[in-house]
């Protein structure tokens, strides 16, 4: 596999490029590749997909998949901090579906500072980092309607 398998898709359905961003992750993670497997999560968690998607019946949103990776990782040493990472998305990302998107990456952030609470942030910005009830109020009015208890959930391993 390769990145192409993702920018090949980009016309696709979305369930087909969601399971394929699922199946790259997987092969990156088999690969050594911890942060391009997070890359290729993200992918996959900001794709257009209904909630009713029979895909996410049976490959729910990858919020345990990126938690794990992040926690299964060895060492602080990955290309890319993703507690930064995710901490910028959330607060530049633009464009379509901006507030489910954000949402999202605040979601991935707590679960990021969970899993490796001694990464850092970056506080040069003067970013306002969200408490986990403004987190999960986020989920609860942009994402899909069991993506807060879905979160939630992780978070709580």
């Amino acid at each position: 596999m390769s990145y192409r398998c993702l920018t090949d898709l980009t016309a696709a359905d979305r369930s087909t490029f969601y399971f394929t961003a699922l199946k790259y992750a997987h092969y990156l993670w088999l690969q050594g590749h911890a942060g391009r497997s997070i890359l290729a999560l993200t992918r996959a968690l900001y794709a257009d997909v209904p909630e009713e998607a029979d895909i996410l019946q049976q490959w729910p949103l990858p919020y345990a998949a990126l938690r794990w990776v992040t926690a299964n990782h060895q060492g602080h040493d990955f290309p890319g901090n993703p507690r930064i990472s995710f901490q910028h998305q959330a607060t530049r990302l633009r464009g379509d579906r901006q507030d489910l998107r954000r949402a999202r990456a605040w979601a991935v952030w707590a679960l990021v500072c969970s899993a490796k609470p001694k990464l850092l942030g970056d506080h040069s910005q003067g970013i306002d980092e969200p408490s986990i009830v403004e987190i999960a109020a986020g989920l609860n009015q942009y994402g899909h309607r069991k993506e807060r208890a879905l979160w939630q959930a992780t978070l709580a391993c």
